[in-house]
Formats: structure tokens, sequence, C-alpha cells
């Protein structure tokens, strides 16, 4: 229970930080694809996730491919700014898996267009901004499929 964090590519520290002490905070697990954009035992993402990180969860994988082939049969939401359905309309389920791009450009592409009815997007109020931090993107995400769950 109840769900899964899945970081592909991160590339800052602190935010994958945040978000393992979210996962544990949740009881979820965490999901990070690799390349990294940092060292896993860079000493911000220890600072941000702080002495929790030895209690959670984390499953890595090599590659995006390699994500995908070892968990072909679970259940996906993707979340990206260039989704059109918004995360309320996510009908949330046990073990669901929830993927999130890298900071600094989102989902590649090719996953953007392979699964299209699976892709979800925060609403944003502003025109001034493009996209939320992703640790607070992966917060709201994970705590509305808690609420719709519980």
């Amino acid at each position: 229970m109840p769900l899964n964090i899945v970081l592909i590519e991160p590339e800052i520290p602190n935010n994958t930080g945040n978000i393992g002490r979210l996962a544990l905070a949740t009881g979820s697990k965490l999901h990070l694809v690799k390349p990294f954009g940092f060292e896993i035992d860079d000493k911000r993402l220890k600072r941000a996730g702080l002495d929790y990180w030895q209690h959670l969860e984390v499953i890595y994988y090599d590659s995006i491919d390699d994500f995908f082939l070892q968990n072909n049969d679970a259940q996906m939401v993707f979340l990206s700014s260039h989704g059109t359905k918004s995360h309320w309309d996510i009908d949330f389920k046990n073990d669901m898996f929830l993927v999130f791009g890298k900071e600094s450009v989102g989902l590649p592409k090719p996953l953007i267009e392979k699964y299209e009815s699976q892709l979800f997007k925060i609403p944003l109020y502003s025109k001034e901004i493009r996209s939320l931090n992703l640790a607070n993107a992966v917060g709201i995400i994970v705590y509305e499929g808690l609420r719709q769950i519980k």
C-alpha cells in the first residue's frame, strides 16, 4: 500500500530527498530511474531526506526501458504540464504508479505520446508559470491519491 512514486531521471538532489521523505510519510514506494543529475550519496539528498532515507523503500532502475520491463503490468498515470486532463480526474487505486519527469524538461516526449490517455496535469491559474516544483507536484498528487483511496 498505497502508491508508487516514480521519478524519471531526477536532476535535483534536494527534490529527490524531499520526495523520499514524503514517500516514507505516506507509506509509498519510491522508484528512481537513471540517469540521475546527482550522485545517490549526495549530501544534499541525504540532508533533504534527513535520517529517514534508511527506512525508505527505494527501487532503482538503470533506464526507462528497464523500469517498463520490470513494471509492464502495473497501472500507471503520468503527470505532465502537457496533459489535458486534470489530476482531479485520476481514479486512484492502491499500488498505482505515479510517473513524473525530470525537473528541467518533464517527461520524455515519446512517453507523453505513447501514454496520452493516461496523462494528467495539475491545473495552474497563472500564465506566468510553466510548472510547479517537482517535490510540490508529487506532494499534491500523492495526498490527493490517499484522500481518494481512503
